[in-house]
């Protein structure tokens, strides 16, 4: 029996999502608290690795007996109740459904879905430390179209390695990119941007470009000519994490 996880996480307290031996992670926590609650040991495998202080929305992980000959016997509706139970109040397991053996937490992902929050108050906001970014300032209207513009750039199959972070080893920089565009409702921008894969820090790379935009660094025009350079050095800084969510996965 495979279980597929919807979890939802403050990533604000946590090294990251994988493990790292006895560091504070999100898949330490969850890897507790299913041995807690099943009583078996089992596999838990993630979709995708988070860095430190980055939080989610919809992160997807399955669950199975590492032993095949047994079985957790936990009802599936009432796996969410039992694992978090067992978690910190700052993960939070939303769903849980049974999966074929096929089905695979990572490789079975086809588009996965970014949201980057930035606050845009002089006054910060206590109830949101670490969990956007804040700018510090308003962004005009004309400085937000430009920004909107150069996002619309990040559309396609393009050779990203201008917005990955330097140091990385992967050598297939191709991603394509389906969605990527701004919202504002208050204070609060968000860059939404959905692809069927990320570089290293590309994300928050993006947003450092765009913040680039605003503060009149990077014409919004030269997005494109930035990416076919395919050099970090053009792009705009690594945004922080705190504003980073992974919003959804898609199977």
């Amino acid at each position: 029996m495979k279980i597929l996880l919807t979890i939802s996480y403050v990533g604000t307290g946590y090294s990251g999502y994988q493990l790292q031996g006895d560091k504070p992670t999100i898949a330490l926590m969850l890897n507790r608290a299913v041995k807690k609650a099943f009583g078996v040991e089992c596999n838990v495998t993630g979709c995708s690795r988070t860095d430190k202080g980055v939080h989610a929305i919809g992160y997807c992980a399955t669950v199975e007996p590492k032993n095949k000959d047994e079985k957790i016997t936990v009802p599936i509706d009432k796996v969410p109740i039992a694992l978090n139970t067992a978690l910190p109040c700052d993960i939070c397991v939303l769903s849980a459904k049974e999966v074929s053996d096929e089905f695979h937490a990572r490789y079975s992902v086809k588009k996965k879905e970014y949201v980057y929050k930035i606050r845009t108050s002089p006054i910060k906001d206590p109830f949101l430390a670490g969990r956007v970014l804040e700018y510090g300032k308003s962004i005009s209207d004309e400085a937000f179209e430009k920004m909107q513009a150069g996002a619309k750039q990040f559309i396609g199959t393009h050779k990203f390695d201008a917005f990955m972070s330097s140091g990385s080893q992967i050598e297939d920089t191709t991603r394509t990119v389906y969605k990527s565009y701004l919202t504002r409702k208050g204070d609060i921008i968000e860059f939404h941007v959905v692809a069927d894969g990320f570089l290293y820090n590309m994300v928050r790379i993006m947003v450092g470009t765009l913040l680039a935009i605003e503060k009149g660094k990077i014409n919004e025009n030269t997005i494109s000519w930035i990416i076919s350079l395919k050099e970090r050095k053009n792009a705009g800084s690594t945004a922080r994490p705190d504003g980073l969510y992974l919003k959804k996965i898609y199977y």
